[in-house]
């Protein structure tokens, strides 16, 4: 697996134990080499998350008025 992800053994380790020190760009290889970008790509798309849309559909004006000419 690290071979695949082209990191160490030692840095695979670190990322298998959730070590705060690691680089989003390993992360990402290791995510690359599960074949997992798929997944971490509908994560992280704002349309699919439910809470965020409701929170922000909380922010839209209740009613819009039309100005007088």
């Amino acid at each position: 697996m690290a071979q695949r992800a082209f990191i160490t053994r030692k840095t695979l380790a670190r990322v298998e134990r959730g070590d705060p020190g690691i680089s989003l760009g390993i992360f990402g290889s290791v995510v690359f080499a599960l074949g997992m970008v798929e997944r971490v790509a509908m994560l992280i798309d704002p349309a699919t998350d439910a809470l965020g849309l409701q929170l922000d559909e909380r922010e839209l004006p209740k009613r819009v008025r039309k100005r007088g000419a």
